[in-house]
């Protein structure tokens, strides 16, 4: 996992997270975006991590902050778009919005607005593997405030109990909205899932794509072999404000001096002659979807009640 080319291969898939939101950032207040959005920057190097060990048959349900996990899974970055522009041509035929990605086709299973309602989904996908003897992985992501949640418990119990091929992955950055994880908390998150009976690991570095992939692989070796969950709790950190384009230092809640230390570590920002050698390609691949979104029509009324059960 510590060749040059796998350093660049993830190093591009992360910087291809980062440079599209920062283009929803730019056409953000035009009101072009039909739906709220959260953002993963910062945070590209879990997202790009958990996905590189995972085949299109292993299976993602993700939580609201969905892009980079969408993009990292194989999402058509074209559909993407589409969906946010609110167009039929949307991966969820402009129904879903930024909140509600899938892209089953690639096995990104799709994302919830609810804290923590795909936990239980990702146990539910990963007892029919397990019934049917797909092999397959199944990953639950979530952030740090799904872990307060009941049916985040009743599902660890019951994939333990069960031995299900899932990986729970919690995605900490500290933050639940504007109040920090020690003010919520008074158990410790990666303690409290051992006492479950699960193997747990602990990725201090959540900047580092290369060491996340690396930590992934082993854990999804093990689940697919084993057939047997397993926990991982990566550290990262959110650069933007909970939901929106914007900074929100000036709310007093975040540390200025915790977040500069940590830019120092992300390798987009510390590898700036690499991001200028790949920048170029993937702007033209995102000016290319914008412009499909654009030119995409809207749903029809006839499409009000379609899928709807």
């Amino acid at each position: 996992m510590n060749s040059p080319e796998i350093f660049e291969r993830l190093f591009f898939q992360a910087l291809r997270i980062r440079l599209v939101e920062e283009r929803i950032i730019e056409l953000y207040p035009s009101d072009a975006i039909q739906s709220p959005v959260h953002l993963s920057i910062g945070q590209e190097a879990v997202a790009v991590g958990a996905c590189e060990p995972l085949t299109n048959q292993d299976l993602v349900f993700c939580t609201y902050r969905s892009h980079a996990f969408y993009l990292a899974k194989g999402g058509n970055l074209n559909e993407m778009f589409a969906e946010l522009y609110g167009k039929i041509t949307g991966c969820a035929r402009g129904k879903a919005g930024s909140m509600h990605l899938a892209a089953p086709e690639v096995g990104l299973m799709g994302a919830s607005a609810v804290v923590a309602s795909t936990i239980p989904h990702a146990v539910g996908a990963a007892l029919a593997a397990k019934r049917l003897n797909k092999k397959q992985v199944i990953v639950g992501v979530f952030g740090d405030g799904a872990t307060e949640e009941g049916v985040y418990h009743e599902s660890l119990n019951f994939a333990a109990l069960h031995r299900l091929p899932v990986v729970f992955l919690c995605e900490n950055n500290g933050l639940a909205v504007h109040s920090y994880q020690k003010a919520r908390q008074s158990f410790e998150i990666s303690g409290h899932a051992q006492s479950y009976g699960l193997p747990v690991h602990h990725i201090t570095e959540g900047y580092d794509f290369v060491k996340v992939a690396g930590v992934m692989s082993e854990i999804i070796d093990h689940v697919r072999t084993d057939q047997a969950p397993a926990f991982v709790e990566i550290q990262t950190c959110r650069y933007k404000e909970h939901v929106g384009p914007g900074e929100d230092f000036s709310c007093g809640y975040r540390n200025i001096e915790e977040f500069q230390e940590w830019k120092q570590h992300d390798p987009l920002e510390q590898f700036p002659k690499l991001v200028e050698t790949f920048r170029p390609m993937i702007l033209k691949e995102i000016d290319a979807a914008i412009d499909f979104a654009e030119r995409s029509p809207f749903p029809s009324i006839e499409e009000l009640l379609c899928d709807v059960v």
